[in-house]
């Protein structure tokens, strides 16, 4: 650490009119129906556009539809696309290139983690589970700048939804003459403000300003570079040293420095996301065995972890919704407010009648991805179980896109580090990933009364009857605890003074075409 903070500064200023981003691990891809991180969404945010947008505050605003009509029913949509949307090469953004997105995202053949996304459409499941062709998923284009969406019953989250990457659009010339590849360097032709120029794998993501856009004229950076950072003392490293403007990512170890020396760079707020390991309840040691589940959750000291490893960028987490989400009232366990000598009481009781003891402890792995803020929680939540329980703890770390493989394969993690980051303010963009076919489901969990009130709330017109079912499903996800909650997030980024207009929301939507540089 301290080799970071003696990292010499250079003159402060920016490279040009040019946004430098330190983005995290390498995408997996920029499909944007198959892109499922974080780091991998922030760029095809910039490269391609949905019917709506999320504004800098939050808030869901018109995208490609300049406008659209609800029936009295809520169940047909009727968005109007703005005559003047182009995509990069010139041709006109018209409603069949939503027809065939939507209807690519929900075709078990695209293998789209997000698929069940599109179930509120009529047909969805149907669709998505392989059961009725992608032709028969309730989307339709009346003209080329109108879109009807048919749903199965109303969904009040469904304009937020809409600025998902899963449901953007594609050009269908360049996607009938790449395939699967269209979305590579000189094959990708995007909707959004920018174009996709380079792509150099573990270094850099290059996007030029595309000047079709609808709204260029109000956008003012020309260039954006995301650069790949895994090492997060690193990407700190060139921040200080003036190679990057917004940093995603820096050690939570120096928190209390970069509060102290950065103060005004430090940008921080409400954030829906959790923190959590996933236990494969697949196999042993925790299939079939809730009492050992419950003794590792209930022996992790999570103000410890909040105060001592995070430096307070986190909240304690003992559910699975974050505060904030719209639609529920989130729900929390007897223990959250307990003490945590009552908590490690409960825990050395549940450990012993899962037959486990000091002479007879268990054996446990925690895999994760690389990254030296994943490691520190591991170590941390390893030597609580072993102080507290007597658990010998291995740790595995690996590359990201083969710790992803891994945690779909279900064959060797036991423990596996894992978040999640709402993709629209709804309970449902948590519960969802939880259903038992989901494509983010890595526990192997699954609960047919759970998988039953996400259909009934999917269907439900009142509000406060989906609410009562929403938060029934979370409980009996707390009481079967295939996952162990650890915090819910707060947004960080350390973001340079001559970049302007950012602002914080809970989503942590943060488009280039928003901002701009100082002096252009």
């Amino acid at each position: 650490m301290a080799l970071v903070l003696a990292w010499p500064l250079q003159a402060a200023g920016p490279a040009g009119n040019v946004l430098r981003i330190g983005n995290g691990a390498e995408p997996q891809t920029l499909d944007p129906h198959k892109t499922e991180t974080v780091d991998g969404s922030r760029i095809v945010r910039d490269l391609c556009e949905g019917l709506t947008n999320v504004s800098p505050t939050g808030q869901t605003v018109p995208g490609a539809a300049e406008r659209w009509q609800i029936s009295p029913d809520g169940l047909e949509y009727i968005f109007f696309l703005r005559p003047q949307a182009r995509w990069s090469n010139g041709d006109p953004v018209v409603a069949e290139d939503f027809v065939a997105g939507l209807r690519r995202a929900a075709d078990p053949k695209t293998g789209s983690s997000y698929a069940q996304m599109l179930e509120p459409l009529l047909n969805g499941p149907e669709v998505v589970t392989g059961k009725k062709p992608p032709e028969a998923l309730g989307v339709e284009a009346v003209d080329d700048h109108t879109l009807l969406l048919r749903l199965r019953g109303p969904t009040p989250y469904l304009l937020g939804m809409l600025s998902h990457t899963t449901t953007f659009p594609i050009h269908r010339p360049s996607f009938a003459r790449h395939g699967d590849q269209f979305a590579r360097p000189g094959h990708m032709v995007c909707n959004g403000a920018y174009m996709l120029d380079q792509w150099v794998v573990q270094s850099h993501v290059r996007l030029k300003r595309n000047r079709y856009y609808w709204n260029n004229a109000n956008t003012h950076i020309d260039t954006v570079v995301f650069y790949s950072t895994e090492d997060v003392n690193s990407e700190l490293k060139a921040y200080r040293a003036g190679d990057l403007d917004w940093a995603t990512g820096y050690p939570a170890v120096l928190t209390p420095w970069i509060r102290q020396n950065l103060k005004g760079e430090l940008k921080m707020g409400p954030y829906l996301g959790i923190s959590y390991f996933g236990y494969n309840v697949t196999r042993p040691p925790f299939k079939d065995n809730l009492k050992l589940r419950q003794a590792l959750s209930l022996a992790i000291d999570r103000d410890v972890i909040v105060d001592k490893v995070l430096y307070t960028l986190s909240i304690p987490a003992y559910g699975w919704i974050p505060p904030g989400t719209e639609g529920v009232v989130p729900q929390t366990p007897p223990e959250a407010k307990w003490t945590q000598a009552q908590r490690l009481a409960l825990a050395r009781k549940l450990y012993a009648e899962a037959g486990y003891s000091q002479d007879n402890p268990a054996e446990v792995e925690i895999r994760y991805n690389t990254s030296e803020n994943n490691k520190r929680m591991a170590v941390v939540v390893a030597a609580m179980w072993k102080q507290w329980l007597g658990v010998k703890s291995t740790l595995a770390n690996e590359e990201w896109k083969v710790f992803l493989n891994t945690r779909k394969l279900k064959k060797k993690t036991e423990v596996f580090r894992s978040a999640w980051i709402g993709d629209y303010n709804d309970a449902t963009t948590f519960l969802d990933i939880m259903h038992s076919t989901h494509g983010q489901n890595d526990t192997g969990w699954g609960n047919p009364r759970y998988d039953a009130l996400l259909a009934m709330a999917a269907a439900e017109t009142d509000a406060g009857r989906r609410r009562a079912m929403l938060e029934e499903a979370e409980r009996i996800l707390l009481s079967e605890l295939p996952y162990i909650p650890l915090t819910f997030y707060v947004s960080k980024n350390l973001v340079k003074p001559w970049v302007k207009q950012w602002q914080d929301n809970i989503l942590d939507y943060h488009y280039s075409r928003d901002m701009r540089i100082e002096g252009y």
